[in-house]
């Protein structure tokens, strides 16, 4: 199985970007606790991300039924351990709220365009090929 480095080149690119347009409001206002929240929201949501890329890479070249399962069953258990890491992170850990759930919400969504972006990509080969 050859593997495809485009998506999570994407990916760490992104965050990249988004790390840079928000390095220097963090560092000019944000507190220590502030900037901890925002990276473990960074974190989390890539790690969330790649586990998406992994589905996909797994169950693209098996039946629709299958991609189906794997793919929206993953969406819905990556959702599930997100909300349960969040509750964790902020009922444990006592993390900034609104930082992690702001991090998480701006990397969920450019992580989430991505993957759809990327699943269309994968179909539009697969329906030259």
């Amino acid at each position: 199985m050859k593997i495809d480095w485009s998506f999570p080149r994407q990916i760490f690119f992104a965050l990249a970007a988004i790390g840079c347009v928000g390095v220097y409001p963090l560092w000019k206002s944000g507190t220590s606790e502030i900037i901890d929240s925002v990276i473990v929201g960074a974190v989390l949501t890539t790690v969330n991300v790649l586990l998406g890329y992994a589905a996909i890479e797994y169950s693209f070249g098996k039946s629709v039924s299958t991609f189906f399962k794997v793919v929206v069953g993953g969406m819905g258990i990556r959702l599930l351990l997100m909300a349960i890491a969040l509750v964790v992170l902020i009922k444990i850990f006592n993390l900034h709220v609104a930082a992690l759930i702001g991090a998480m919400g701006i990397f969920y969504v450019v992580f989430l365009t991505l993957e759809v972006l990327y699943i269309q990509k994968k179909v539009n080969i697969k329906n030259q090929n």
